[in-house]
């Protein structure tokens, strides 16, 4: 059940990135960069949980990968908001 779990989030995280990725491409958007990459690090860090079949989230790899994340999605709407 929780490769299942994994899986859906892993392909939401892939999907979200693709979507702002897109509307990066038509814009060229700083906002729209950031939250892509931002969203491909979340799908790399439950790829990583996936491959490794050990679902401690509190790993400090893990963690800071999910930490550089959102610490991008917070640049991105300061950044955003501040021009």
């Amino acid at each position: 059940m929780k490769q299942i779990l994994a899986g859906l989030l892993l392909g939401g995280y892939l999907v979200a990135g693709l979507f702002f990725l897109k509307f990066w491409a038509r814009s060229h958007d700083r906002l729209f960069a950031m939250f892509a990459a931002a969203f491909g690090m979340l799908a790399v860090q439950r790829l990583v949980l996936a491959v490794t079949n050990d679902y401690a989230e509190d790993r400090p790899d893990i963690y800071l990968i999910r930490l550089v994340a959102f610490v991008l999605i917070i640049v991105a709407i300061v950044d955003k908001n501040r021009r």
